[in-house]
């Protein structure tokens, strides 16, 4: 059997990660791919191989909902990488330090003064029916005045070869620790192309956000109680509460193992007594966090959260209320709101958006459903939205009821050509549609992720990139060139 033949990698007109126009290496990924045609397709099938086996020897899963239960996966992984050469990568990391920091400076107005509704940047009707505004966070100014300190913002490519930012998740974004894992699984793969030193490492990330939690305790000490407060082994992101919990070496703990004193501090039970805790990382919902202040049903929190963390006896990561700028309504207004707090304009742009509220764009939308992605504005993993070109007339009329019965919680894009990425499938890369997700981290100082989170869609043509809808992903390396 011969080696992989590069050039008969079929092209369907998209933006390759991997290959040019041509059928060519680009720089940053030529190294990789003379090393994977050097492969026959049984030794990449061997390869494959040890990557499954080294994912169920470390027990990397995720969760997938169905009717009625739970399923725990093994992680679905393809070893090809995704490369990103350093020089361009530079300027979406710059990218997202900005978007991250305008963000923050938004989320903090919203809860104080709210002048970007009063100078008209943002319409008062968007705000006003916004499902994730916490009014009982009016007031409160978190530590160095940050309310998302760890986002992930999801990145795409267009056929044009630019990339997009395509939304941001505030409230609790996951998939960090797959991204180490990625990494951890493709080196014992792989272990020759990490000898140059040409891919920039990633494996600083749980002491980076470590530092950034910790700097956020309201105590003056040199080893902050730091917890990461999970709701329990049935989330779909236990894996990664956990392995954050064990990689920053800190408690892992849910709501009854906490407790708020009168003296509105947070406490841990531990087998030696109450310990005070100053920082929790927490993966809850806001209306699940503390019974007293939200959902009074919540088994998942604990009682009175929400008085320590405005007394500033306990820091919140993210804040409460962060989630306000997690809607992808807000989302169409980010360029508006980079230049409104830095004076700045956006280094990296939206995917062109129409707000169905508006009545000009919501008219545009029905008459154009067939072409559109139309998504809900507080939905995640992929659920929820329509894709125009792959619907049927009985989906679209559905959802155009839908948009005419609540316009402000819809919004469409056009259908992007996402740019492809070569993935194995019987010894033989075939395209196969990515996103990527980096991660930003905000406190004293703001840091992303070198690279992030490669999400795959493993059905061919298909756009679904979620995990939990088949998606699977790659280890996605930032490679500096020569001469760089």
């Amino acid at each position: 059997m011969g080696n992989v033949n590069w050039t008969q990698y079929p092209s369907q007109g998209f933006f390759d990660e991997l290959l040019d126009g041509h059928g060519l290496p680009r720089e940053a990924a030529k190294p990789l791919c003379d090393r994977l045609a050097s492969f026959t397709p049984a030794e990449l099938d061997e390869r494959k191989t040890a990557a499954e086996v080294a994912i169920r020897t470390m027990g990397i899963t995720f969760t997938v909902y169905t009717e009625g239960s739970t399923i725990d996966r093994a992680w679905p992984f393809d070893i090809v990488p995704r490369v990103i050469a350093a020089d361009e990568w530079r300027t979406i990391e710059a990218g997202l330090k900005q978007r991250a920091d305008a963000l923050n400076l938004f989320i903090d107005d919203l809860y104080h003064d709210q002048k970007v509704v009063s100078d008209g940047i943002l319409p008062r009707e968007v705000l006003a029916q916004s499902v994730n505004f916490r009014p009982q966070c009016v007031g409160v100014t978190p530590p160095q005045g940050v309310w998302a300190h760890i986002c992930g913002s999801d990145l795409v490519r267009d056929a044009d070869g630019v990339v997009y930012v395509l939304e941001d998740n505030l409230r609790v974004p996951s998939g960090v620790s797959y991204m180490l894992e990625n990494r951890n699984v493709t080196k014992r793969i792989l272990p020759e192309l990490f000898e140059t030193g040409r891919i920039l490492p990633i494996d600083d990330y749980p002491s980076q956000l470590y530092d950034t939690l910790a700097s956020l305790s309201p105590r003056p000490s040199d080893d902050p109680q730091v917890v990461i407060l999970t709701p329990g082994i049935y989330n779909s992101a236990y894996y990664e509460h956990a392995y954050l919990a064990q990689q920053m070496g800190v408690e892992l703990v849910q709501g009854s193992d906490l407790t708020v004193g009168r003296d509105d501090v947070v406490y841990m039970h531990t087998v030696g007594g109450l310990r005070r805790v100053d920082v929790i990382y927490r993966r809850v919902d806001d209306l699940f966090l503390d019974p007293e202040a939200f959902l009074p049903d919540s088994m998942l929190g604990t009682p009175g959260l929400m008085r320590a963390w405005r007394a500033g006896n306990v820091a919140l990561a993210n804040a409460p209320g962060a989630g306000v700028a997690d809607d992808k309504v807000v989302y169409t207004f980010v360029p508006e709101l980079i230049r409104y707090y830095l004076d700045q304009p956006a280094l990296l742009p939206n995917v062109p958006s129409y707000l169905c509220m508006f009545e000009k764009d919501r008219r545009y939308v029905l008459e154009h459903l067939e072409e559109l992605v139309v998504k809900p504005a507080n939905e995640s993993g992929g659920y929820g939205m329509l894709i125009g070109p792959r619907s049927t007339p009985e989906e679209r009329h559905e959802f155009a009821a839908r948009i005419e019965r609540d316009p402000r919680n819809y919004m469409a894009q056009p259908t992007l050509g996402l740019s492809t990425a070569p993935t194995l499938f019987d010894g033989t890369p075939h395209p196969r549609h990515v996103d990527l997700r980096p991660f930003i981290l905000s406190g004293t100082q703001t840091q992303v992720t070198t690279g992030g989170l490669t999400r795959v869609a493993l059905v061919e043509n298909s756009l679904v990139v979620n995990s939990s809808q088949g998606g699977g992903s790659k280890d996605t390396w930032i490679v500096e060139t020569e001469g760089k």
